[in-house]
């Protein structure tokens, strides 16, 4: 156990921040965190949008879904997949790279390195007693999402990540079983991952109960899955087609 470990075991989502922004040395702190990550082959396709205008905040609040903290926080930070550096690199060079940056492995690649890059970001802000909340629903209307942040082609916000001083403390979220999510040579029986998961339901109900004095008592396995039972963002597939993404 060491400073390091203790801060990531301590993580939980802060939705709750205090009126005071990060200064500039934090926020080029935190940057250069993001950059330090592991990338695939040297790609870094990682490009981090810094939201400061209070009503381009605001408007990412209301596309966001209306989440008050994607506005109220003391930074705001878009994580993008970005291939039009690399378009641009080409160029340069005279090479033509548009079957490559169109390929799937191309777009794991992308998120991949923007979500190693964002959980730096956390790790290093959590480490400075900050508080971080990640924000999928950006993906809800990115269109809006591109067109508000200028996003060319080849370029794809994936997710935001709010940092700023905690002005809560909620309470911290049972995972699931590490034997549930870790397995030994192969993959476990599903017989196994049912005992487990059975054992998980009780357990968060439970939390739930507690947290909300009974007026929230479902668990996990009730909560995942009645969320989805209805496919959601099903613009995505030809939206990140129309990116010039993911197309072959």
């Amino acid at each position: 156990m060491n400073e390091i470990i203790e801060t990531i075991l301590a993580h939980r989502s802060i939705r709750k921040f205090k009126n005071k922004p990060l200064d500039e040395e934090t926020v080029e702190t935190l940057v250069q965190c993001a950059q330090a990550a592991s990338t695939s082959s040297y790609q870094q396709v990682c490009t981090i949008i810094g939201v400061e205008d209070r009503e381009k905040k605001e408007k990412l609040a209301e596309l966001a879904g209306n989440q008050s903290y994607v506005a109220d926080n003391g930074y705001f930070f878009v994580f993008c997949m970005d291939y039009n550096r690399h378009k641009v690199a080409a160029d340069l060079k005279g090479i033509d790279i548009h079957e490559t940056i169109q390929s799937t492995e191309a777009f794991i690649v992308g998120t991949v390195d923007a979500a190693l890059a964002a959980q730096n970001v956390s790790v290093a802000a959590e480490s400075l007693g900050l508080g971080i909340v990640y924000i999928g629903g950006i993906r809800n209307k990115l269109q809006e999402v591109s067109a508000l942040l200028d996003c060319p082609d080849h370029v794809l916000p994936l997710f935001g990540v709010a940092v700023g001083y905690p002005d809560a403390e909620p309470g911290k979220k049972p995972r699931l079983p590490m034997s549930a999510v870790f397995h030994k040579d192969q993959y476990q029986s599903s017989e196994q991952t049912r005992a487990l998961l059975n054992q998980y339901e009780k357990e968060t109900a439970a939390y739930y109960t507690e947290r909300t004095g009974g007026k929230r008592t479902d668990g996990w396995v009730t909560q995942i899955t009645t969320s989805m039972a209805t496919p959601k963002r099903t613009y995505m597939k030809e939206f990140v087609r129309s990116k010039g993404l993911n197309k072959l």
